[in-house]
């Protein structure tokens, strides 16, 4: 069987190795566009703040591909696909043929469309070279303005702060990680936040880029404006579709799959964060892990069902352990949340409950009962017993 990899970060990465676990004799060639071996993308953020050097970087030693077999080729991507001939074509115009094919081509950097977003001084960060870019650029450029206040954004923020730098992070919402925190539990991030000298902003949406050849600073929309020499745009990111959307797969917001990561053509599936699956687009490292492995068992003839991935974040915002899983902010009826709040300490823990089982939860300042709260809302626990008591310290998620 030959088996074509679109893509080496994560999903394809992990997608070759179990491919390889499964059927020894397959051929599997793997195309990166990035000259790059595997590197999780979170340790971008660690190499930006000096925690973590370059040699560090990456997920397998040098020789891995070459010793399980497998054909990397690195820095070459792959510009069309022809799904009739079941074949790739290659940017250096090599032609490969498949009898299954991944994409794995993850997604880019989004861009907002701000007035001078193209100038000198402007950074997004999704690859190594965008982080060296910032780093160099940031040597004789000290103030930064991240606009964004996601996990990304914050992340990137608290980097450059241990670098030395004067930073801002602005953000469109009215409260910081939208996505993963209610709005009291942004205010209590905000305020850790900004005890270890970084500027928040919030409600503010990004007019123009100032600066005649490089970044010197910001206009908002409401006519405030902010110095800057470093703008670092963490306005989240673009699923890359358009391999699929030439070749005539079906595409949505992602590469639309079923639940055995199969697209609308023949042997040709998807994982990662360019795929789209029962209409979501996840965007998460776990979502990716279980994608790659329902996809490479599926290429290799078993029968393996993705279900899908509750949203569950577990990370560290600038030192704030942080989870949160499932719905934060619920909607409509039969939901009930429950909140325990401590600022002084940066703890804040809250549940939902939806008619009376686990639906989502927040643990931020506290590692204690993470991971047994992340499994409950993965489990979809029943807590109409417990309610408010499940976020004592020293509760007993056994009983759940």
């Amino acid at each position: 069987m030959n088996v074509v990899i679109v893509g080496n970060g994560l999903a394809g990465t992990m997608a070759a190795k179990t491919i390889r676990d499964l059927d020894d004799r397959a051929s599997v060639v793997v195309f990166a566009a990035e000259n790059r071996l595997y590197y999780p993308r979170p340790n971008l953020i660690e190499f930006i703040a000096g925690r973590l050097p370059e040699e560090k970087l990456y997920a397998f030693p040098a020789d891995w591909a070459a010793k399980n077999r497998i054909d990397l080729r690195l820095g070459t991507a792959v510009r069309r696909l022809h799904p009739s001939e079941k074949s790739v074509e290659a940017a250096d115009g090599s032609i490969v043929r498949y009898d299954r094919l991944l994409l794995a081509d993850g997604a880019s950097s989004a861009v907002p469309p701000i007035s001078g977003a193209d100038k000198p001084g402007v950074f997004t960060i999704r690859t190594l070279d965008d982080a060296r870019a910032l780093l160099e650029y940031f040597r004789t450029h000290p103030r930064v303005a991240v606009l964004g206040g996601g996990l990304l954004g914050l992340e990137i923020a608290r980097a450059l702060r241990l670098r030395g730098a004067e930073v801002t992070v602005a953000e469109i919402f009215p409260s910081l990680l939208p996505r993963q925190l209610d709005p009291p539990g942004g205010e209590i991030l905000k305020a850790r936040l900004e005890e270890t000298g970084l500027r928040v902003l919030l409600g503010v949406a990004a007019a123009e880029i100032t600066g005649e050849s490089e970044a010197r600073g910001i206009v908002f929309k409401d006519g405030t404006r902010l110095d800057a020499d470093v703008v670092v745009l963490a306005a989240g990111v673009r699923p890359n579709t358009a391999l699929a959307r030439e070749a005539g797969l079906a595409v949505d917001r992602g590469v639309t799959v079923d639940d055995r990561m199969a697209t609308s053509a023949p042997d040709i599936f998807a994982a990662g964060d360019g795929t789209e699956h029962r209409g979501r687009l996840y965007g998460i490292i776990p979502a990716s892990f279980a994608q790659s492995r329902t996809a490479a068992e599926n290429i290799c003839g078993r029968t393996k069902i993705y279900e899908g991935t509750v949203p569950s974040n577990q990370l560290k915002v600038s030192d704030l352990p942080l989870l949160s899983a499932g719905i934060i902010r619920p909607e409509g009826p039969g939901f009930e949340e429950f909140r325990l709040s401590r600022p002084a300490s940066g703890v804040y823990k809250k549940i939902v409950l939806k008619d009376g089982v686990l639906a989502g939860a927040v643990w931020m300042g506290t590692k204690t009962g993470a991971a047994e709260i992340a499994a409950a809302v993965a489990a979809g626990k029943n807590a109409a017993a417990w309610k408010a008591d499940i976020l004592e310290d020293g509760f007993d998620f056994k009983r759940l």
